[in-house]
């Protein structure tokens, strides 16, 4: 059983890594850095970008399950 929370685990956390470092990628170095590059206009997520935005809530929501259930199940 910990063999496969352990593996779902690493998993799900290279995913959420590789979705949050495509969605840097796309903000440039302004975003990176924390810098307002949008002028102060409001942005509408579309397409690829809130695609990327709503996997990355879905991922760290499974994230956040399976590693309170490894703790609970395992530790």
């Amino acid at each position: 059983m910990s063999l496969y929370f352990s593996i779902a685990l690493t998993l799900t956390a290279a995913a959420l890594i590789l979705v949050i470092l495509l969605q840097s990628r796309e903000a440039g170095l302004g975003g990176l850095t924390g810098a307002d590059t949008s002028g102060g206009s409001y942005h509408v997520r579309r397409g690829l970008e809130r695609l990327l935005f709503n996997l990355t809530i879905v991922l760290s929501i499974v994230f956040f399950v399976l590693a309170l259930a490894f703790a609970v199940f395992v530790g």
